[in-house]
Order: structure tokens, then C-alpha cells, then sequence
């Protein structure tokens, strides 16, 4: 076993927590280890999470973009795209992004250790590789960002060629004809609309009442129109009882004695964070139910000088946020002092139209009794939308009825994920610049989607004017 001493911070994972975390440290000074293997630098989100399922759903709006485009109509048949097809595209995406991401280790002077990390003791990590070395490394500090895994309840056969969860379903080799999706939550959704748009016929079975329950009402009302207008089935308040599954496709029993049957099951019920057999018992920390550990404002777990970010310490689980909270983290190590905190998330959901929001919702609003308007852009009605062709969708704004206040900003439809960010950085300003005032008063360039804050403000105006 080679000893290696003096690091300032070893990092276990290379997802976007650990890099944003490493990059930091390394401009601040500190000798950084990076410990992953070389197969899955990047993490989770490169590999098997956002950036393949995002990719996906670039070619599946391409396809259904085609069938709305009157030169182009006929020429691609949504029934003919093979999965197969699409994943031999997503997959040099990856590979372009690994690239990427190992340059910049090599620019910072991050030392990469390819292997597994394993927790020896206090300031000793141990490292692993496929060829059987070992190495034993001495740090200051440690960091766990080793991201997470889907949920696999143990009554289901994961084994089997016809179940998949999010990470497998990359890896399938057929294209089914119709598919039972199991978990509705943000990757149910967005897996449902890319089927969907390969025209699959899609079971997407919900433990809860409503779909995404934590967006806007009016935003969760439209995504679940639009689903069902493109042929997908929701079944809402539904618990699986049991999975049956054969040579010619997976039956889905539920609770409620309903018998779903398909060509294939996507399990997305949840997460898992990577915290088994990576030694934390040997620095007396203990994981929660779903891997995750809790951690301070420091991102400091219970074990001194060891710390923990992205989705191993649960919300918000989004690869943006987890880059945020790696690099505030670093940067407390650097400097010693308490660090910012990762709040103002907006949310992004890469649906077939997506869905972004920032700030407080209506019933937020409603239950903490907030006297507050609406002002509303729907798509349709914007020259850039009608150019497009994507004409779905809307960009609502939540105010002061008093002050005019921006309070939540919330879009369904095309472009909504780089929309947000206008009204993001309007909410950050102090008063009096975080108005409606600013969108009336602002002019947009003609004809964007961007356009449409000032058609909302314009709106939300004249509601509460007297």
C-alpha cells in the first residue's frame, strides 16, 4: 500500500458537488484528491442522470418539433425512432462531457485517484483500483459527494431485462410499444413526456393525488393536461402491490386490484443516497434510512473536519444546487468561517414542455395569508411563440397587491428552465427594484419568449390598478 500525507481535502466522488468542491479548494490553495473511478467522472448526473436524460429529451423534442412543422411533417415517423438510436447519440454526449470535466482536474492540479474511497479512520481515506493497488491517503479534511442511486424496493426483480430503473433504462435494447412508469415524481414525468413522444402508449402510476404536488396548482393542472393529451394514462393515489414479470413483458399489480400489463416498468420511486461501504462507522457516523447524512451550516457532518454535499444530504437533490453547495463548502474550508447556504433554488423539470419555478407558490401565498395578484403571459399570444410553434404554455408572476413586489415566478412551456432566471434575479434585488415596476419598465427585445414578464407585468398591473 503507497502513504500519501499532507493533503488539505480529499474529495470521494466527482459528481458536481465533489468537482465544484475541488475546483474551489484548489484556487483557494488547498492540495485536492479526487478520488472516483475513471469510468464515472462526472458522477451520477453525467453518466446515467441529467445530462443523458437531457440529452434524450433534445432529440425527442426534435422529432416531435417535426411533426408540428408543416415542411418537415411526414418525414420522421415518432414510431420508428429507436431507443437504441438515441442513446448511441446521448452517449457522446457523455463522452464529451467526461473529457470536459477530467481537463479540468488537469488545469487545477487536482490529483485524480481512480478507484473506491473508503473512510480508514479519522484523516485517512483508503483507495481501492479494479487492478487490486491501494493507496492510503492523509488529509485535513474529507468530503463525501458521492451522490445517490435509485430506490430498489427488495420485492422487485431488477434483474430482470424488462424492469428498469433510471440508470438501466439507458441500457435497453428494445423499444417497447407501451411502458408502465412506477413513481411520478420529477424523473417519472419527464421519462413519461420523452415516450410519450416516441408515441409509446405510458401508464405513469402516482402515490400521490396530484402530479409534482410541490409546484404551483395551476402549473401541476397543466403538466398533467398536456400528458394526457399525448395519450399518457395517470394513475392517481396508486400504491403497487406486487410485480410480475415474464419473456413478454411486466404486469403491474396494484393495491387497489387494478393489473397493469406492458412491454416494460420504470421503477422511479425515489432515491437512495451512496453512503453503504464507504466507512462511516469508522468515524462514528451513521447514515439515515434513504443513505443520507445530516449535516450543519458548514456542511459539516457530526464527525469533525468531515463533511458532506449534493445528494447525499437530501434536499435539494438538483445537480445545481449540489454544485453550489461543494463550492460553498470549499470555500468555508479555505477560509475557516461560516459559509453561504444553498436557498434559492428555482426549480427545473425538463418535461415536454418543461417547467421552472422560483419563489412561493399560490397556495404558499394563500395559506400564510399574503395579499397578493396575478399577472399572466400565455404563450400562444407571443410572436415568438407563434414563430416557434410552441405555442403551450404560460409565464405567470406573483406580487404584492400593496407593494407590487415580485413573490414567485412560475413557467410552463418552452424555454421555461432559461426563463426563470429573469424573475430570479429581479426577486434578489432590495426594494424598490424587485417590482413589477422593472418588467413594465424595461424594454425586452422583440419577438423573444423573454418578452412575456413584460406582457405579465403589464397584466398584473392592470388588475390592482384603481
Amino acid at each position: 500500500m503507497d502513504i500519501s500525507s499532507g493533503w488539505d481535502l480529499v474529495i470521494l466522488g466527482s459528481g458536481p458537488a465533489g468537482e465544484a468542491a475541488a475546483m474551489q479548494a484548489a484556487k483557494g490553495g488547498l492540495r485536492v484528491a479526487m478520488i472516483d473511478s475513471p469510468a464515472q467522472i462526472g458522477g451520477n448526473c453525467t453518466h446515467w442522470g441529467t445530462i443523458p436524460s437531457k440529452a434524450l429529451r433534445h432529440q425527442v423534442r426534435q422529432v416531435i418539433r417535426s411533426q408540428r412543422n408543416p415542411l418537415l411533417r411526414g418525414l420522421i415517423d415518432p414510431r420508428t425512432v429507436r431507443w437504441q438510436d438515441l442513446i448511441k447519440r446521448t452517449r457522446e454526449v457523455i463522452d464529451n462531457q467526461v473529457q470536459v470535466r477530467s481537463d479540468f482536474y488537469g488545469r487545477n492540479r487536482v490529483r485524480l485517484f481512480a478507484g473506491r474511497g473508503y473512510i480508514q479512520g479519522p484523516g485517512e481515506v483508503r483507495v481501492d483500483d479494479s487492478a487490486g493497488r491501494q493507496w492510503l491517503l492523509r488529509s485535513a479534511n474529507i468530503l463525501i459527494a458521492t451522490g445517490s442511486r435509485p430506490y430498489h424496493p427488495e420485492d422487485v426483480d431488477f434483474d430482470h431485462p424488462r424492469v428498469y430503473d433510471s440508470d438501466t433504462i439507458l441500457t435497453m435494447e428494445h423499444t417497447p410499444r407501451n411502458v408502465i412508469i412506477y413513481g411520478a415524481g420529477v424523473i417519472g414525468c419527464e421519462y413519461a413526456c420523452l415516450f410519450t413522444g416516441l408515441g409509446m402508449r405510458v401508464d405513469l402510476v402516482n402515490s400521490r393525488e396530484h402530479l409534482l404536488d410541490f409546484l404551483d396548482t395551476e402549473i401541476s393542472d397543466a403538466l398533467s393536461y398536456h400528458l394526457r393529451d399525448q395519450g399518457a394514462t395517470i394513475r392517481n393515489s396508486e400504491h403497487y402491490q406486487r410485480v410480475v414479470a415474464d419473456d413478454g413483458g411486466v404486469t403491474l399489480e396494484l393495491q387497489s386490484g387494478k393489473r397493469l400489463r406492458a412491454d416494460a416498468l420504470l421503477w422511479s420511486n425515489g432515491r437512495s443516497g451512496n453512503t453503504q461501504d464507504i466507512g462511516l462507522e469508522n468515524i462514528g457516523l451513521q447514515a439515515n434510512g434513504r443513505g443520507q447524512l445530516s449535516v450543519d451550516e458548514r456542511y459539516q457532518t457530526g464527525a469533525e473536519n468531515v463533511y458532506a454535499v449534493g445528494d447525499v444530504v437530501g434536499w435539494p437533490s438538483l445537480a445545481s444546487a449540489s454544485y453550489d453547495q461543494g463550492r460553498f463548502c470549499a470555500a468555508g474550508i479555505v477560509s475557516g468561517e461560516v459559509v453561504k447556504q444553498v436557498t434559492d433554488v428555482p426549480t427545473g423539470i425538463y418535461t415536454i414542455p418543461g417547467i421552472s419555478s422560483v419563489g412561493r407558490t399560490e397556495q404558499e401565498l394563500t395559506e400564510a395569508r399574503v395579499p397578493y395578484e396575478v399577472g399572466q403571459a400565455f404563450f400562444k399570444n407571443l410572436a415568438r411563440a407563434q414563430i416557434t410553434g410552441e405555442r403551450v404554455g404560460m409565464l405567470k408572476i406573483l406580487f404584492h397587491r400593496e407593494t407590487l413586489e415580485v413573490l414567485g415566478i412560475h413557467c410552463f412551456g418552452y424555454q421555461a428552465m432559461e426563463i426563470v432566471h429573469v424573475g430570479q434575479a429581479v426577486m434578489r434585488q432590495p426594494a424598490p427594484n424587485n417590482t413589477l415596476h422593472y418588467f413594465v419598465d424595461t424594454t425586452f427585445n422583440y419577438p423573444t419568449m423573454a418578452e412575456g414578464y413584460r406582457v405579465a407585468a403589464i397584466n398584473g398591473v392592470n388588475r390592482v390598478a384603481r
